[in-house]
């Protein structure tokens, strides 16, 4: 299917890109989330008519990012979690504790912009995440996970 994104999405396209992709991707999550549209002529016309407003929010957005990760950037967060003596953590730390953490500190991050590509945290130590706040403002937050007996 042919979409006409209205914002930038990260390995997919930039603002105003016509596109091809999978049916169901583009029914089930580009075009519900207002991510994009069918490229068909009239959506194309109407989208060149909006292109300033949307070009000026994605701006905003991008600046509104990159304030919060600079408030962000290089910040040490400690989660404590039951563990056995070698360090092994009982459960494990999922973005979503994380996510709850960093919300207790004050920052609203969703659990979905939290990187986790080795999957939850087993181990007790420090481990480097990265948090995606907008698709062109990556920024790196340490989690020290600490274990209580």
């Amino acid at each position: 299917m042919q979409v006409i994104l209205l914002e930038k999405i990260a390995n997919l396209g930039g603002l105003g890109e016509v596109v091809k992709v999978k049916d169901g991707f583009a029914r089930n999550y580009l075009i519900p989330q207002g991510k994009a549209r069918r490229a068909t002529p009239g959506n194309i016309a109407e989208f060149e008519q909006r292109r300033a407003d949307l070009e000026k929010a994605q701006a905003e957005a991008l600046a509104q990012a990159q304030e919060r990760a600079a408030r962000l950037d290089g910040l040490m967060i400690q989660i404590t979690q039951k563990a056995g003596v070698d360090g092994k953590l009982f459960g494990s730390v999922t973005n979503v504790d994380i996510s709850e953490t960093l919300k207790a500190q004050g920052f609203d991050v969703p659990k979905a912009a939290i990187r986790m590509p080795q999957g939850p945290i087993k181990m007790v130590g420090d481990h480097p995440l990265r948090i995606a706040l907008h698709a062109d403002v990556v920024v790196t937050v340490t989690v020290s996970v600490l274990g209580e007996q």
